[in-house]
């Protein structure tokens, strides 16, 4: 009986006490099902002469049920000496089975957007989403993102094909925002940046390098908590719970789109080991391996050379636009482990390697400066290489490392503390095949290691907790403080001299550098450091028994802008035990990172009339370029400053006796000095004059632009929530209906405000989306359905006359059929986009063969199915 306890009290995240000698020659073999807490306990004590009553909010207490007692009594432990068993949360490993699907979601213990234990989901003071490992493995793909982007309507994964690294490392937005205004913890601990640093999205967290196997659920708060957090919690916070269970479990998967193309292989295990006196160690292994995906049609140009050299067999198409060729495998590790009786030990990290590749623009014999015949090579004619044009492939070697260990205490006394220490890695190495660096002639190679990207972190935290009396309240109140260090490090090496060279054929207009993706040069690696201090409080206020409080604070001192101090107010007014009304109101920033500030990205060539290098790209705010465009008049380039938000939302969250909940939350996001580029300056002559005598390196530029703070802007929106479970006699019904609108407004710009619009186009989001996901269990089969509704998005047209191209709404229908052989053994067939639906074409680059728009924020390959064997052993 005592293990099953353990057991339940694992499974739901709760403390369950209990007298010692009770449990006494009493036995059980455990129970088979789908419970809530409370009727999971009455299950298992049935015609045991034991009853449990719930104590407060996730606590039961287990009596005998011939000796009742008063409330009084069980505040007093000399009475009943219980006994309270370990409250680690256990998912169950089999597909059919997790402990959110058998919990009430409002009674989910939550760990995110508070630092008091306990707390579930219906108490919380702002609106918090729990995403389950089930729910995460109902989606095809092995990508955190887009299991997250399919659950919830707030959040937006991209697939930006031909868009060099982007295709790799995806952007997101939660609530309309950018990827780096979204802070990603794993374990409450926060997850380091990608390498990836090339367009004004920012340097976000890389979501699919965490192996989803490793995951127990996912948290998702959708409110501002720079105040709690730290940098880049404007959006929101996702936070990783890894898993728990040390149950020995495997699947594979295969799937391929119904063009026939994309086909797609995931392989992975999860197993584990109970460490002594209540420890765990669980270890976690993913591979994949994807075909690339097409949906192209010829280019006009392509068609063009076919007919004008009929001789010559070209590809049709020349150039595929679509999801790369990648393959790669990630691990986990997630553990636990009592030291002392008064100390515990942790340990967690990840460690991934990947590489993908896909196609860049194909070059045209008869336009590309590439073919340029010069005279310093007068018997090289790429045509005898390359008679049909080429295609280079670009890809990219990643490799991905976390890993965090620390201590914290292991009993129950009024000081909980916490200390630990993280590091984060994140390498990223370019390759670019089937190319040239046509200003080398016949001395260039074909295959180019353009250089290599490095982000790392470092984080030192200490964090403590206790319950205070205050004499004015009746409960004690919680006080969280803490202390944070944090070293942020970007590095940029140099790629092989041939992948960046000004070769001899540049004096006649040949193209420099390896052609479509020009090699880091030694003027632009380097290392760039930035360190930070927090300090950080908040206090959680039960001032009476409907009204609760907290107010948050954070300091941070960063050496390379200087200080800011953050605050966050929120409460929860229960109207009745059912109903409650919420809101909070917070102040925000995210600060530029070391990469964003120093790193640089150009390309060089000659000018083939004075013979002048002339250097194009990104220059850093810091740089003698940016200070010389600041001579001209109405233009300043300043440093990089943080982006600052002030967050206000308000909400209702309502719940009934048979499973229904429902949340409404509306928001406003006010955003000052938003992170985004420049336009592009060619510089005048006595500019260059200018640079030339500071330094004969700079002489040769010619157009430039830079990082800054940019713009000012408004989101305003509303999320809605609601969930209902049916159990019936053989049989239960699970349904979940979300629905996210966010309207941003661009406020102000620092430049161009036709620039600046054009600059959110970028990054196009979903003004509405919508999910209804329904579950129904009978017996060995398990039948699920997912509708996903997406609203008008606009994006970029390509016409200057008309330049913005609305797209219209499109909805999209998923499902799958699991049948559970045996306990231990599960079968799902499955098919995203049942009914092959695509968005309307695109307008932008249809010329080159394009066929839906890259910036789409839905996948655009049409219909997909899946199969997957899933076995615990």
């Amino acid at each position: 009986m005592s293990a099953a306890l353990q057991s339940i009290a694992r499974e739901f995240d709760a403390n369950v006490l209990v007298s010692a000698e009770l449990l006494e020659g009493k036995y059980q073999h455990g129970i088979d099902g789908r419970f809530t807490l409370r009727s999971a306990l009455e299950t298992l004590l049935a015609d045991t002469g034991l009853q449990s009553i719930e104590v407060s909010p996730g606590t039961f207490a287990v009596l005998a049920d011939t000796k009742p007692v008063s409330e009084k009594a069980l505040n007093e432990p000399h009475v009943i000496p219980y006994v309270q068993l370990p409250q680690k949360p256990l998912f169950s490993s089999a597909d059919h089975s997790t402990d959110l699907d058998r919990l009430r979601r409002e009674d989910v213990i939550i760990v995110t957007g508070t630092r008091r234990r306990g707390r579930t989901v219906f108490e919380s003071l702002a609106p918090i989403d729990v995403i389950s490992s089930v729910e995460l493995r109902q989606t095809a793909s092995e990508e955190l993102l887009d299991g997250l982007a399919q659950s919830l309507p707030a959040f937006t994964a991209f697939r930006l094909p031909l868009n060099d690294g982007n295709i790799f490392n995806r952007p997101t937005a939660l609530r309309g925002l950018s990827s780096d205004k979204t802070l990603v913890l794993v374990n409450g601990k926060r997850r380091h940046r990608s390498a990836f640093l090339e367009t004004a999205r920012g340097q976000p967290t890389d979501l699919s390098q965490i192996p989803i196997s490793l995951i127990g659920r996912v948290e998702v708060l959708r409110d501002g908590a720079s105040a709690q957090y730290g940098s880049d919690a404007i959006g929101g916070v996702i936070n990783i719970i890894l898993e728990e269970d040390t149950q020995t479990t495997g699947f594979a998967q295969y799937g391929e789109y119904y063009e026939g193309d994309g086909d797609t292989w995931r392989t992975g295990f999860r197993t584990g080991t109970v460490l002594p006196n209540g420890g765990f160690s669980t270890f976690a292994f993913e591979s994949f391996q994807s075909a690339p995906t097409s949906r192209s049609v010829q280019r006009d140009d392509a068609k063009a050379f076919q007919a004008a050299h009929p001789e010559i067999s070209l590809p049709d198409p020349v150039q595929r636009w679509g999801q790369p060729e990648r393959e790669g495998w990630r691990v986990g590790l997630n553990s636990e482990f009592p030291l002392t009786s008064e100390l515990d030990g942790f340990l967690f990290g990840t460690f991934g390697l990947s590489q993908g590749i896909s196609d860049f623009n194909w070059r045209n014999p008869d336009v590309s400066n590439a073919y340029t015949l010069t005279d310093a090579f007068p018997d090289f004619d790429l045509r005898s290489l390359y008679p049909a044009g080429f295609t280079p492939r670009f890809g990219q070697e990643e490799t991905d490392v976390s890993l965090f260990a620390g201590l914290r205490s292991a009993t129950a006394d009024a000081l909980q503390w916490e200390a630990s220490l993280g590091y984060g890695g994140n390498h990223i190495d370019y390759i670019l095949n089937n190319t040239i660096n046509a200003s080398l002639g016949p001395e260039s190679p074909f295959n180019f290691r353009p250089g290599r990207l490095k982000q790392s972190e470092l984080a030192i935290n200490i964090d403590a907790s206790r319950d205070i009396a205050l004499l004015v309240l009746r409960r004690p109140a919680h006080l969280a403080f803490g202390l944070e260090y944090r070293q942020d490090r970007y590095v940029v090496e140099r790629g092989d001299p041939a992948s960046y060279a000004v070769g001899p054929a540049a004096v006649d207009g040949a193209a420099i550098g390896a052609n479509g993706f020009p090699g880091y040069s030694p003027d632009q690696e380097g290392w760039f450091d930035q360190v930070s201090f927090a300090a950080f409080a908040d206090l959680e206020l039960p001032l009476s028994d409907k009204l609760a409080a907290e107010a948050a604070v954070r300091y941070e001192d960063y050496s390379l802008f200087g200080d800011t101090f953050e605050g966050k107010l929120s409460a929860r007014y229960a109207l009745t035990s059912d109903f409650a009304v919420r809101g909070t109101v917070s102040t925000g920033f995210r600060a530029p990172t070391a990469g964003q500030v120093f790193s640089q990205r150009t390309s060089q060539g000659l000018d083939s009339t004075t013979l002048n290098g002339v250097t194009n790209g990104r220059f850093s705010p810091e740089s003698l370029v940016a200070d010389v465009i600041s001579e001209r008049d109405g233009i300043h380039i300043r440093s990089l400053r943080p982006e600052r938000s002030l967050n206000i939302a308000a909400g209702v969250t309502f719940r009934t006796d048979d499973d229904f909940l429902l949340t409404l939350d509306v928001f406003q996001i006010s955003i000052w000095d938003e992170f985004g580029r420049t336009p592009t300056y060619e510089l005048e002559l006595h500019e260059r004059d200018v640079l030339q005598a500071m330094s004969p390196d700079l002489g040769f530029i010619s157009n430039v632009y830079f990082f800054q703070n940019t713009y000012d802007r408004v989101t305003r929106g509303v999320d809605l929530v609601a969930s209902k479970n049916w159990q019936f006699e053989t049989s239960d019904l699970e349904v979940t209906f979300a629905y996210s609108h966010a309207n941003r407004t661009l406020e102000k710009s620092r430049f161009d405000p036709e620039f600046a619009l054009d600059q959110l186009l970028v990054n196009p989001n979903l003004s509405d989306s919508m999910t209804i996901t329904a579950t129904y269990h009978i017996g060995v089969l398990e039948f699920y359905s997912r509708l996903r509704a997406h609203g008008d998005w606009r994006g970029a047209s390509g016409i200057e006359t008309d330049p913005i191209q609305v797209f219209g709404g499109r909805t999209f229908f998923d499902v799958a059929l699991t049948w559970n052989i045996d306990p231990k053994t599960s079968v799902r067939v499955g098919a995203e986009n049942v009914f092959d639906t695509y968005p309307d074409r695109a307008l932008n680059q249809s010329n080159r063969g394009l066929l839906y728009s890259r910036d789409s924020p839905y996948d655009t390959d049409g219909g997909l199915f899946y199969l997957r064997l899933s076995k615990d052993f």
